[in-house]
């Protein structure tokens, strides 16, 4: 099953090589990461997501990140109401002006635009959650993909949780 762990850790070197080597120890597929500068500039936010078998490894992952001497915050945000956004650009190949026109047509409906047109390609850049990102990818798979580039997941917890029993939680499968 996925998870999405987020951590608030010091903004500093070797912090993230240590993380992902805990994850590398029990041996979970890092499905994506995320970092990024947090409210403050010595501070970074990382977001993963990974692949766990059994949910007391994973609990055992997560006491051993709040162990690490750079890690401020760490949070499994699966079953918590979340917002989570993805960016991906996607290089299309377009052989004609008519391919041109259904391309720009099939991505209006996903909020997506173009960023990039040459005469035998358009690059799209999209954002949202991973779902809307793989419902594009089919639509413009057809026309074939030259180039794909995902950010990863990255998830903040929405500003009012609700009582456990009434969270819906965010799908990440694919």
């Amino acid at each position: 099953m996925k998870r999405i762990i987020t951590l608030t850790v010091n903004n500093r070197a070797g912090v993230m090589n240590r993380i992902t080597g805990l994850f590398m120890k029990r041996q979970y597929n890092i499905e994506s990461i995320t970092v990024g500068h947090a409210e403050t500039p010595d501070v970074s936010r990382m977001t993963f997501v990974v692949n766990v078998e059994c949910e007391t490894k994973l609990e055992q992952v997560i006491k051993q990140l709040h162990k690490q001497i750079d890690v401020l915050k760490v949070h499994d945000v699966t079953e918590q109401r979340v917002v989570v956004r993805e960016l991906a650009l996607i290089k299309v190949l377009t052989s004609t002006p008519q391919t041109r026109s259904e391309l720009f047509s099939l991505i209006e409906p996903f909020r997506a635009s173009v960023v990039d047109v040459s005469t035998s390609s358009l690059t799209i850049e999209v954002t949202g959650n991973p779902d809307k990102i793989d419902a594009l990818l089919e639509l413009v798979r057809p026309f074939g993909i030259k180039e794909l580039s995902r950010t990863g997941v990255t998830a903040l917890t929405r500003g009012t949780q609700k009582n456990e029993a009434e969270i819906k939680p965010f799908s990440i499968i694919n």
